[in-house]
């Protein structure tokens, strides 16, 4: 038996008329008598009463009346659950997360997420601009970032870790017995600037005590800027994150005073947030806080 069938009943029972009824439902009225009898003849009796003031349910009609609600409501019951389930498979999450982030961070928390949430697909970009990820999400094209905060965007922010400064410089730069790297040494030596507009975190560090390196641009990833120090071509500085397992022929040292980037994860400002998405922030605040 059709559902429809049924809901086309009950509505025009309730209306009164079969005239009313097809207006609601779409249907001539000569199409819907037509549906009404075809459905008396499925079921093997008569349904609706006609007089003068319109239609109403026959005695038969009446009786099987709470059985036609019932099974509408099991109806609509089994469509929604079929409906909420299609959607869980079909859900994707797009996320744009810094390259270092996206290697060192990422797999583990997409393990985890796939444990509680194992119908959402996640499209996982990686980036290497500084404000790329800010911009995909203004845009529309990204649902959650990865980055460090910059003060002047706006977004649903939640801080994760603290990324701390670090000098990396040749084996043999004289550094005695320091345990740390004052950033006022950088002032007029080749400083080798990592790409991706990570200059702004450099300038953030440097500015206030107003140290100018020698600064040498460089368009190629981190692990060769790490490199070139490593063969004497200048030095620079990385955050750990980014330095972290490339450190093979270079010394490193936290700066001080202590400098940093709050890393982060954002997503759009919204009152009605996906559940799959406060389920993917969940697990990233666990895994950083086992990195504290």
């Amino acid at each position: 038996m059709d559902s429809k069938k049924f809901e086309i009943l009950m509505t025009a029972v309730n209306l009164g008329s079969f005239s009313k009824a097809s207006e609601v439902v779409g249907y001539t009225q000569s199409g819907l008598t037509h549906l009404i009898n075809g459905l008396e003849r499925e079921i093997g009796m008569k349904l609706i009463r006609r007089d003068h003031s319109g239609i109403s349910l026959t005695e038969d009609g009446e009786a099987l009346l709470p059985a036609i609600r019932e099974y509408l409501s099991a109806t609509a019951k089994l469509e929604n659950q079929i409906e909420t389930i299609t959607q869980k498979r079909t859900a994707t999450i797009r996320i744009a997360a810094y390259a270092s982030l996206a290697m060192h961070w990422m797999p583990e928390i997409l393990y985890r997420f796939r444990r509680v949430c194992p119908e959402t697909d996640v499209d996982l970009r990686m980036v290497d601009h500084e404000l790329e990820p800010f911009e995909l999400l203004e845009e529309g094209r990204t649902d959650v970032i990865f980055a460090a905060r910059q003060s002047h965007i706006n977004c649903d922010w939640t801080p994760l870790y603290y990324d701390a400064m670090y000098a990396i410089l040749p084996e043999d730069y004289p550094t005695g017995s320091e345990e740390s790297f004052p950033i006022e040494e950088f002032d007029g030596k080749e400083f080798l600037m990592p790409y991706g507009r990570f200059d702004i975190d450099v300038n953030a560090a440097l500015s206030p005590k107003k140290v100018k390196p020698n600064i040498r641009p460089c368009h190629v990833d981190d692990e060769t800027v790490i490199r070139m120090v490593s063969k004497g071509l200048g030095i620079t500085m990385m955050t750990e994150i980014m330095m972290r397992g490339r450190t093979h022929g270079v010394k490193t040292l936290p700066v001080s005073p202590k400098t940093g980037r709050e890393l982060g994860i954002g997503m759009h400002l919204s009152k009605n947030t996906p559940e799959e998405i406060l389920r993917l922030r969940e697990c990233v605040l666990d895994f950083t806080r086992e990195l504290m």
